[in-house]
């Protein structure tokens, strides 16, 4: 039965806030299903180390958008919004509530908005020589090509650095975001944890998900084919173990540096969810 009052809701917060559980219990509440807007989990074989939801955890609830695409796929936001969106419309059409849910708020807003990005596909050739450059070079280049855009970007992401100078090398810089017009009415939740039990939760989280085998997750996706220089890539977790069994750091040092890493990444994520807060309804996280 169609839905005759379709309704989105999502869920977001810094990583290790408790936005999975707070989804599913929502769902349950609401009739809803969850897509996941996570730049990591949509790939396949990255399951510790991204905090995949089990089965268990799911609690009878469908998930969408998790293990869709191979390592070595090229997923940018359009790539994206493209894939996600029909399932959006598809559990409106069903008469279901969709939940997005994730920490990549540019997949977040590709959602939930309806904006013009821009559609440039892949450049390998371009790709391959950038890929040669160190990623302060790759920032560097950016600062010189397009400041705006620059100021704006993790510069120490070299997926989207690359990314961005390929838009820039095709349309000259990378175009200014339109004022976002919603798609459906919206509810947002923030999961706000204090900044101490965010912290701790983040040591919590990591020393669990090392507990269950991350270091092996990583040795077999080595062992499958992917190479150092791909783990590096694939967020935080895959390049800092990377380097550990590189023996280019030891486990103390992998566990400090990459703790204080995914904390510097959670608060970005904090100072990009900021300009929801006037209309979202912030969920005061107390364990």
């Amino acid at each position: 039965m169609k839905n005759a009052d379709p309704h989105v809701y999502v869920v977001i917060g810094p990583t290790a806030s408790g936005k999975t559980d707070f989804a599913v219990e929502l769902a349950h509440k609401i009739d809803g299903e969850i897509i996941s807007a996570d730049s990591r989990q949509v790939y396949k074989k990255l399951d510790i180390g991204t905090g995949k939801v089990t089965q268990e955890e799911m609690k009878g609830i469908p998930h969408h958008m998790l293990d869709v695409y191979e390592l070595g796929d090229d997923v940018s936001v359009v790539r994206y919004r493209d894939d996600a969106l029909p399932i959006l419309l598809d559990i409106i059409a069903r008469g279901k509530t969709p939940i997005i849910c994730g920490g990549t708020g540019q997949y977040v807003d590709a959602l939930i908005d309806i904006t013009s990005l821009p559609e440039v596909g892949p450049d390998p050739i371009l790709r391959r020589e950038l890929e040669q450059k160190s990623t302060e070079e790759l920032f560097n280049e950016l600062v010189s090509k397009d400041s705006k855009r620059a100021s704006a970007i993790d510069k120490h992401n070299r997926v989207r650095l690359i990314r961005a100078l390929e838009i820039v090398e095709s349309l000259g810089e990378v175009p200014a975001a339109a004022t976002p017009v919603s798609r459906y009415p919206t509810t947002i939740y923030i999961m706000q944890p204090s900044r101490e039990l965010l912290r701790e939760r983040i040591v919590r989280r990591l020393l669990k998900r090392l507990d269950n085998g991350m270091i092996e997750e990583v040795e077999q996706l080595l062992k499958d084919g992917a190479d150092h220089k791909e783990l590096f890539r694939l967020g935080l977790e895959y390049r800092y173990i990377s380097l550990f069994l590189q023996k280019k750091i030891t486990l103390d040092e992998m566990i400090e540096q990459l703790t204080n890493k995914i904390w510097r990444y959670a608060k970005r994520q904090q100072t990009w969810n900021k300009k929801y807060l006037k209309e979202a309804i912030i969920i005061e996280v107390k364990e």
